[in-house]
């Protein structure tokens, strides 16, 4: 008896054991092998970026509070980094993907990323962050799905599709850089993909023959969540489908007020939901339809995207003329106003049981305002650059966490002006020095004549107001206090400003950055450091046993390990589960 005691004393302390390795949230596992492939996504045989061989990549699928590994093999011939588009990385800049924070991933080396999705929904996606790579594919969808307890504002959809779209150049991303490098500007684009592929051949004039095209299945009376990112270059692009409403539901993990649009401007950086109901005939096909904003219409005909929605029950092929985008081509009123009505929904609840506007952001007191300001494109020491506030934005040899991590001198200033500079512009590596739990008002004043996007990695912000001019203290009258939607993309009009209010909670080092390829390769961005003046690893997790090093610290760069490199916490985990076995199969054999 006692040794069946012992034995059953021992069964539920491995229990508890078991219990206690696994009772935390959830892991989920994704390998990433990125490498060329040759495509002809428009017609032309050319280089791109593939993950896992498909282009785009897979959708990372995943659900609030996860703990996400993705095992990352670069087999391209340069460095690598992939980052996480508005994926609120908490407490861990350390994986955000990005040159300001993490040193690139050598050719032919392994590196995995490690964070939690934590208290997260939504849209969302992600791409090479170097070289202008992003050009050249690379890129995915990533979701977060709700937990079942928490309740979405909307029926569950029939179906959930994912659709990238974006300007597409058949030039290889290297061309495209050293284009720019050279102080020439990229030119027109050579078309716009959908999902990697170009356009159906909805003009015989226009489109050639032979290059395939994305058909989406779907069947008649069934509701389909779309998840629609751009993830071009540089072009906003008009989204629409042929006779169909668009009813927007969420953008960048918040949920909007819900409204029926027949287009949306989309631009740069941007990602949206959209509920699609298939109330049609289905006599035939119906076009998608991406096509280029603010550009001269006769010109840019050439630069249009065109996918299929296929009933399971249609009569025939799609035909006839593009549904029509806004005929605003000179008065970007229209688009700003449409930009305006996009509201979070204050009654929905978030990734958590309690509202989102729980949140009163417009009663908090702002800390401090930033104006950025940019221009069209400067010379600095005889180079093509792009400027915020009068500021080039050189990336540094050490990146700004580990230099801090190492207390590396001289690699960054903490100095980036909170107006824009007076004198001649200069190239610098300048940072804003943000207080943690601070409050933070940043007005993008867009003094160029093309549309931007801005974006901050590590942070949803709310836009509270846009309009044309220049932004002045007069203008937070204007400000709307209240359902501002929170989102980490927001567009700047050319000749306008765009205010945005920040809560600093999330300690790290985060990028802010134009997300329009060109604006950014020349230097349109700067980092947001938010240091917790306790240290404590409950604010910012611990620098990862799998950090790369290079600059200042290169020489503490060991050689590739690859077991060693690909070994991840649920690894370990496994490694208790088994031991655990054992220590129970040597109890059972004893007794």
């Amino acid at each position: 008896m006692a040794s069946s005691g012992l034995l059953g004393l021992s069964l539920i302390h491995i229990a508890l054991l078991l219990s206690f390795c696994f009772a935390e949230d959830p892991f989920v596992h994704f390998d990433f092998e990125v490498s060329y492939i040759t495509a002809s996504p428009l017609g032309v045989p050319q280089q791109v970026i593939a993950i896992n061989g498909k282009f785009p990549g897979p959708v990372v699928n995943a659900t609030t509070n996860n703990n996400v590994e993705v095992n990352v093999r670069n087999k391209l011939d340069e460095n690598l980094l992939i980052t996480w588009s508005g994926i609120q990385q908490r407490r861990s800049s350390w994986q955000d993907g990005v040159l300001g924070t993490n040193c690139p991933i050598p050719p032919k080396w392994n590196w995995t990323y490690q964070f939690q999705v934590k208290d997260q929904i939504g849209s969302f996606f992600y791409f090479p962050s170097l070289n202008f790579q992003r050009a050249a594919g690379g890129y995915g969808g990533f979701i977060i799905n709700n937990r079942a307890i928490i309740p979405i504002p909307f029926d569950t959809p029939d179906g959930d599709i994912t659709i990238m779209i974006g300007d597409w150049y058949t030039k290889n991303h290297t061309d495209l850089r050293k284009t720019l490098n050279g102080g020439k500007e990229l030119g027109m684009p050579n078309g716009v993909l959908i999902n990697g592929k170009g356009p159906y051949r909805y003009n015989t004039t226009l489109v050639p023959e032979g290059i395939d095209y994305e058909t989406i299945d779907v069947q008649p009376g069934k509701t389909y969540r779309l998840r629609v990112h751009n993830v071009g270059v540089s072009t906003s692009l008009n989204f629409r489908i042929q006779n169909h409403n668009l009813l927007l539901a969420e953008t960048e993990g918040s949920y909007t007020v819900q409204q029926n649009y027949t287009s949306l401007d989309i631009h740069v950086g941007q990602s949206y939901s959209f509920l699609v109901t298939m109330d049609q005939n289905a006599s035939t096909d119906y076009y998608i339809v991406a096509s280029a904003r603010f550009v001269n219409e006769s010109l840019w005909k050439r630069v249009t995207g065109v996918a299929i929605l296929r009933y399971s029950n249609s009569k025939g092929k799609a035909s006839g003329p593009l549904p029509d985008p806004p005929n605003d081509e000179f008065d970007k009123t229209f688009s700003m106003n449409q930009a305006r009505s996009i509201r979070w929904n204050v009654s929905a609840s978030g990734a958590r049981p309690n509202p989102q506007g729980s949140f009163r952001y417009g009663s908090i007191n702002v800390t401090d305002v930033y104006v950025l300001k940019n221009k069209p494109p400067v010379t600095i020491n005889g180079k093509m650059r792009t400027t915020l506030s009068g500021i080039s934005f050189v990336n540094p040899t050490t990146p700004i966490r580990l230099a801090d991590q190492f207390k590396v001198k001289g690699a960054y200033k903490l100095d980036f002006p909170k107006t824009p500079l007076t004198g001649s512009p200069r190239m610098e590596t300048s940072v804003i020095n943000g207080t943690y739990r601070g409050f933070m008002e940043v007005i993008l004043q867009n003094n160029d004549t093309k549309m931007q996007s801005y974006h901050m990695n590590g942070y949803a912000f709310f836009v509270v107001g846009m309009d044309y001019g220049e932004w002045t203290e007069n203008s937070r009258g204007t400000y709307n206090k209240w359902d501002g939607i929170a989102r980490s993309t927001t567009q700047v009009f050319p000749g306008a400003w765009t205010a945005i209010l920040i809560s600093l909670d999330n300690v790290g080092v985060w990028n802010l950055r134009a997300e329009n390829l060109d604006s950014w390769h020349l230097g349109q961005e700067t980092y947001v450091r938010v240091v917790n003046p306790e240290a404590t690893n409950k604010t910012e997790l611990p620098m990862p046993d799998n950090a790369l090093f290079c600059g200042a610290l290169s020489k503490m760069q060991k050689p590739q390990d690859i077991t060693s490199s690909t070994t991840s916490i649920s690894g370990s985990k496994l490694s208790i589960f088994f031991t655990l076995l054992m220590i129970y199969a040597a109890i059972s054999t004893f007794h």
